[in-house]
């Protein structure tokens, strides 16, 4: 796997696609609304902001699923923009989502329970050394059990644009599996690069901020969905290195369906 390929390739995907760009900049004005009419102390133009919230999270999620399944299919086209299934697979995503943070929250509240009364009475007896001792663990178990399930949905998201199957990306075996052909080695390179990238994308447009208002408008409607696009994109290129190795899953799949 080429990581490097990869990197240039997501970074030149919006630049590639900008008379296309300006669907996924509309979007993303949406959830600039609200913070807007607080600014502005506007009712109406908050409650006007709360509404294109909730469009916001019925609409990005499932057109961000299509750029992973445009990356996917080693595509460099944006996706045309379909209201229907864009809303479908945005309902997709959010249900993945929940099934795949079940076991985060399941641990936080699980260790919650077992060490939070324990920590607790070593504050209560100035147990300091201990009480930062358990607060750490109980941090760091939730924290590394709610970033590994992040990383296993990274790779749901892609299975689920390649396969357009919830139940394909539920198989967290399979989900495993394709992180294992593509390489841990690989996927940490990639990380990083794209890390990078975005760091530097941000720290040299975030001057646009200092500019009363508009720099907040300009940063939430554009800035950001070229990254999310990016960022999308890679993670379908990154997907579509071993997509190949799983066309005949995609083909028994679509036969099932038929029948």
């Amino acid at each position: 796997m080429d990581v490097g390929k990869i990197i240039l390739n997501s970074f030149k995907y919006p630049l590639r696609n900008i008379a296309k760009l300006p669907i996924l900049f509309i979007l993303f004005i949406l959830i600039a609304i609200v913070p807007i009419g607080m600014v502005m102390d506007n009712k109406y133009l908050m409650f006007i902001g709360l509404i294109g919230f909730f469009l916001f999270i019925l609409i990005v999620p499932g057109y961000m699923l299509s750029i992973v399944k445009t990356g996917s299919i080693g595509s460099s086209a944006f996706p045309s923009f379909n209201l229907t299934n864009t809303v479908y697979d945005s309902i997709r995503v959010l249900c993945l989502r929940m099934v795949y943070m079940i076991v985060p929250a399941v641990m936080f509240f699980g260790v919650l329970t077992l060490l939070g009364p324990t920590s607790v009475d070593l504050l209560r007896n100035f147990q300091i050394h201990t009480f930062i001792a358990t607060l750490g663990l109980m941090v760091l178990l939730i924290v590394f059990t709610y970033l590994l399930f992040e990383f296993f949905l990274f790779f749901a998201k892609a299975r689920l644009a390649f396969f357009n199957s919830l139940s394909e990306a539920l198989k967290i075996n399979k989900v495993i599996g394709d992180i294992l052909n593509i390489g841990i080695f690989n996927i940490i390179k990639w990380l990083i690069l794209m890390a990078i990238l975005i760091g530097v994308i941000s720290f040299v447009t975030s001057f646009v901020l200092s500019i009363p208002y508009v720099g907040f408008l300009i940063y939430v409607g554009i800035i950001i969905p070229v990254i999310e696009s990016i960022s999308n994109y890679s993670v379908g290129l990154v997907y579509s290195n071993i997509a190949r190795n799983n066309i005949n899953d995609l083909r028994r799949l679509q036969r099932e369906i038929q029948f």
